[in-house]
């Protein structure tokens, strides 16, 4: 059932949001290839049966771990010898606790050795993990955790584990993260490629996130093409079946990532500034029109921004930002030769009637923080931003605005920030009356 969503997606027949995934996780583990099962979650697992056990390719979240667990039991009963990490995420790792609460060895888990340091630095950042992450996704309660399940055996650059008659190589690369782990099934021909490819534009640029690799992302994509694997199984979303699918979809995303880079340091050789860089490189329009690579969640303008921080640190060439005076301290200055914040924020509305939300939100934001106590500046603030989340495609940004939205939204009236929160995210704009239907 899942390929044979993954072909109908593939063509275009369905939409990817249109695949019915709780209905498909109902199912249980579905066989995707022989010896190879996947259960589709936020974040895909996989387990691969040998003749001496069997293996786990990520283990999901902590939320889904159960129905994880009771699927792989109802598909084997056979024991786990390897549970593979991906890379370090939170949605790919946290699923052990079942497993290694089983009778009997527990599983070796096998992860990249960048992946104990990823764990180090959660613990180091946990508060911070739990406020971007509440902003980002409107979590009611969240604590990022400062522990982990720790790998029992790490690699550097590559590693081969044996189930007996299936084999799993395991190749590192750095793209979303620097701890990234790619395998491949040589007897089956199956790549599982974790978070390297997940069906949008690759997560290169995530503004609240560390640092991100797209060149060397490009690479190891063109790496995988190249064993000509007939099955592809991502870290999120549904299969892609047939080699020359499996090497488009690769070629694709590669040559999408190395454009915005080559773009990017052609612009900055040429001692342009970030902004001019910005708003000036775009992906190439085939690519951008390709299925697999819609901006639902990171976006070109977001990765050229960490292209330039790869390559040119976090200067962005207009001098006036090197040193800054406080945001408070401009926003008052600005304010002042303005006849105050509510001009300022009255622009803003103007911008906004012009369609050019940009301008507007920087409007607003400057408002705001000369007047932090002016109920009718949040509000037009939280205006702004609303809008802003209806004309945006991707997820990070729009978490990022219906939080904006959401604190000044909050502040005039009283309400729960996070209420507030999920009804912007949700489409509602609070000044538009809503009518009745007379009888």
């Amino acid at each position: 059932m899942i390929l044979e969503f993954a072909d109908k997606v593939w063509r275009g027949a369905v939409k990817a949001d249109e695949v019915p995934l709780a209905d498909l996780r109902a199912a249980g583990l579905q066989e995707v290839a022989e010896g190879v099962a996947m259960w589709p979650a936020f974040g895909n697992v996989y387990v691969i049966r040998g003749e001496n056990g069997l293996a786990l390719f990520d283990t999901g979240n902590a939320i889904d771990a159960p129905a994880m667990y009771a699927a792989v039991r109802a598909w084997s009963d056979e024991p786990i010898r390897y549970a593979v990490f991906s890379h370090g995420h939170l949605d790919h790792v946290m699923g052990m606790d079942p497993f290694d609460e089983e009778e009997g060895p527990r599983p070796i888990v096998v992860a990249h050795e960048g992946v104990l340091t990823r764990f180090a630095r959660y613990a180091r950042t946990a508060g911070y993990n739990s406020v971007i992450n509440q902003r980002q996704f409107g979590y009611s309660r969240i604590s990022w955790p400062s522990t982990c399940r720790m790998p029992d055996l790490t690699y550097q650059d590559k590693l081969r584990l044996s189930l007996g008659d299936m084999s799993i190589e395991l190749h590192h690369a750095r793209g979303e993260t620097d701890d990234a782990t790619w395998a491949f099934l040589p007897e089956q021909n199956v790549l599982l490629t974790g978070d390297m490819f997940v069906w949008v534009v690759p997560t290169a640029g995530s503004p609240q996130k560390v640092q991100r690799y797209p060149d060397e992302w490009a690479v190891a994509l063109r790496t995988m093409a190249s064993l000509d694997a007939d099955l592809l199984l991502p870290g999120h979303g549904l299969p892609i079946k047939g080699s020359a699918r499996v090497r488009r979809a690769l070629v694709d995303t590669a040559d999408y990532l190395d454009s915005l880079v080559e773009q990017t340091l052609d612009l900055m050789n040429a001692g342009a500034r970030l902004d001019e860089i910005l708003h000036s490189v775009q992906p190439p329009a085939e690519l951008a029109n390709r299925l697999y690579l819609q901006p639902y969640y990171d976006e070109p303008e977001f990765i050229v921004r960490n292209i330039w921080r790869l390559h040119g640190g976090w200067y962005d060439g207009n001098p006036a930002h090197l040193k800054p005076a406080p945001d408070a301290v401009f926003a008052r200055a600005v304010a002042g030769l303005a006849a105050g914040a509510a001009t300022i924020a009255g622009r803003a509305v103007v911008a906004a009637a012009e369609g050019d939300l940009r301008l507007a939100c920087q409007l607003a934001e400057l408002a705001a923080q000369a007047e932090p106590e002016d109920h009718k500046v949040h509000e037009i603030r939280a205006r702004v931003y609303a809008l802003r989340v209806q004309q945006e495609p991707g997820a990070i940004a729009r978490g990022v605005y219906a939080w904006a939205a959401a604190e000044s939204r909050s502040r005039v009236t009283g309400q729960d920030l996070l209420d507030v929160y999920h009804e912007v995210a949700g489409g509602r704009m609070w000044w538009i009356p809503s009518y009745t239907r007379r009888s």
